[in-house]
């Protein structure tokens, strides 16, 4: 079932291949975390020839499932020097899995000079020189691509960061409507694109959701009833769809648990003018779209489309990104955000780890905090590549080690996302002991902690916090292979209904009998795979900690710190 399409960069060939039976019922991070665990070697470069470049589908992915359109994408991390796996949403994901790919394996390195295209259609794949596209933001690619292979391609590509090798690089996707901001942005896998010298990947495929099933009345029965369960949640079906994801913007200040100015504070006075609702005002006045899918068959479109007052439009503005260039650089001005969200887009450049690294540069004061000006011409050097272009694309950790700063919010050198773990502990447990370094979508604690989804567990008590954690790695960790969107989760923990609908369809599309414990041990394997990798990576306990300065720096309002002991941070993996 299915093929693996293997690109092998150093001979310039291209090999499609059977899908061995022990990947057979894999897909998105289980398989490009498995593939990396048993073909890459642990202790090799990031940017060397033996690191590999994994993309997959997920398992519903190419289906009627509802927002089951997300990409992942794998390999050796140049940031975190561990494993890694980034998704996306856009189009590209459901275009492979009805092209019946379930992996694409990009290994080697060309020995000369020179760019190459990979174009996959029902024809087979070809790699192609692009030497013309050397150089170009994702915006032109992009636009190139879908003017050569026509309007309905999914083009995965990379930017001048990427082809830089930088290691805040990412890896993006365009969305139905052919904007490249759909990001599989953390760890800097852009930069292993980059490091293979592929420029951009073209999916070309007729459909999107005809990807075989076994039992099609049964899988439409449960799409059906899936979706009904997404539309009744209130996040789900009202708040994402109403204001997006930066609907949590007002939400999180309020529990005190924004991180502002690289980390010191838990509100910024000016939250409600860079918020998912104002976003929505001036986004519908503009022209724009509140809210928008980033992939089709989306059923929450919590995404958007924001018009700058240059005449560009930035789609979207998530709420990671609008605290990464705002509340976290004291910026409250969503045009600044905005700016800087496309120029990042363009690059190739992940937001999140970007905007942590201009609050290092900012608390070293090489810019001043709130100078938006400064941060976006700061950002453009990038495209010439300048040693402080470099510096500002390389992340938190390496910029911090240059300019001599100690409070770098970062755990395995990967800067951490938009919840400080003082006032979110079980996002903090996450945070030190995710195999991916800080990550909040590894195990999304603030369900519990902040928004009282599926439970409630006392964000300011260190109680409870590993437990949390450890459930919400296992379970989205087969969350992110099925190719479902994370943000179903808050359904599912609420409704007991969710996760056998969501068995339901998989053992409908592949003619299988899979149950919740089946779930829930291919989470343990995937993470048991992870850390395996790191561990032979040279990864030790010490890894798994916070940066000390949360563990003795109050944090206003609440003024707590992050007092989960290490030894029990050490159990979260006890399975």
């Amino acid at each position: 079932m299915g093929k693996i399409v293997r690109v092998d960069m150093t001979a310039k060939k291209v090999i499609v291949e059977e899908v061995p039976e022990k990947y057979q019922l894999l897909g998105g991070r289980a398989l490009t975390s498995q593939i990396v665990h048993d073909e890459v070697p642990p202790t090799c470069h990031p940017l060397g020839p033996y690191n590999k470049l994994v993309i997959a589908p997920g398992l519903l992915s190419g289906t009627p499932a509802p927002s089951s359109g997300r990409l992942s994408v794998g390999g050796k991390s140049p940031l975190t020097g561990g494993i890694k796996e980034a998704n996306a949403g856009g189009i590209s994901s459901q275009e492979l899995a009805n092209l019946g790919i379930k992996a694409i394996v990009v290994e080697g390195r060309p020995r000369e000079e020179g760019w190459y295209l990979l174009w996959l259609s029902p024809e087979g794949a070809e790699l192609l020189p692009a030497d013309d596209l050397a150089g170009k933001g994702t915006y032109e690619v992009t636009k190139i691509c879908r003017q050569r292979f026509g309007d309905k391609v999914g083009v995965i590509t990379i930017g001048p960061a990427g082809e830089m090798m930088l290691a805040a690089a990412g890896v993006t996707n365009n969305d139905p409507e052919g904007n490249s901001s759909r990001y599989a942005g953390r760890g800097g896998l852009g930069a292993v694109m980059g490091s293979k010298r592929l420029k951009a990947i073209v999916v070309d495929s007729p459909s999107i959701f005809d990807a075989p099933l076994k039992d099609p009345d049964r899988f439409k029965a449960a799409a059906r009833r899936f979706a009904d369960i997404l539309h009744q949640h209130p996040v789900t079906g009202q708040g994402l769809p109403a204001y997006g994801t930066n609907v949590l913007m007002n939400i999180i200040n309020e529990a005190g648990t924004l991180p502002t100015r690289n980390f010191r504070f838990g509100r910024f006075d000016k939250a409600a003018e860079v918020s998912g609702e104002k976003l929505a005002e001036v986004a519908v006045a503009r022209g724009g779209l509140a809210t928008h899918a980033c992939h089709p068959g989306c059923v929450m479109r919590c995404s958007n489309v924001y018009p700058l007052p240059d005449g560009k439009v930035c789609a979207p503005i998530e709420y990671e990104t609008a605290w990464a260039f705002g509340p976290n650089l004291e910026i409250g001005s969503l045009d600044i955000i905005g700016e800087l969200n496309y120029l990042c887009n363009d690059l190739g450049l992940d937001t999140i780890e970007t905007g942590v690294t201009l609050g290092v540069l900012m608390e070293a004061g090489v810019i001043p905090f709130g100078d938006g000006e400064a941060a976006i011409r700061l950002l453009k050097e990038v495209y010439q590549g300048t040693p402080m272009g470099r510096i500002v694309s390389s992340g938190a950790a390496a910029a911090g080690r240059i300019f001599g700063v100690t409070r770098v919010p970062a755990v395995k050198g990967q800067g951490l996302p938009a919840y400080d773990p003082r006032a979110c502990k079980g996002n903090g447990v996450t945070y030190a002991t995710s195999p991916m370094g800080a990550d909040h979508t590894a195990g999304y604690a603030v369900t519990a902690n902040i928004l009282k989804v599926g439970g409630y567990v006392d964000p300011l008590k260190p109680e409870g916090q590993v437990d949390l954690s450890r459930n919400l790695q296992i379970a989205t960790a087969f969350i992110d292979s099925t190719g479902l969107c994370l943000f179903v989760a808050f359904a599912v923990l609420d409704n007991p209904e969710g996760l056998p609908t969501i068995l339901e369809m998989i053992n409908a599309q592949y003619g299988t009998s899979l149950t919740a414990e089946d779930a829930m041990e291919m989470g343990k394997n995937i993470l048991r795979a992870e850390r395996e990798f790191n561990l032979r990576a040279g990864f030790t306990r010490a890894d798994d900690r916070l940066p000390e300065f949360f563990t003795y720096e109050p944090l206003p309002p609440h003024n707590t710190v992050f007092d989960v002991p290490g030894e029990e941070l050490d159990q979260v993996f006890n399975f």
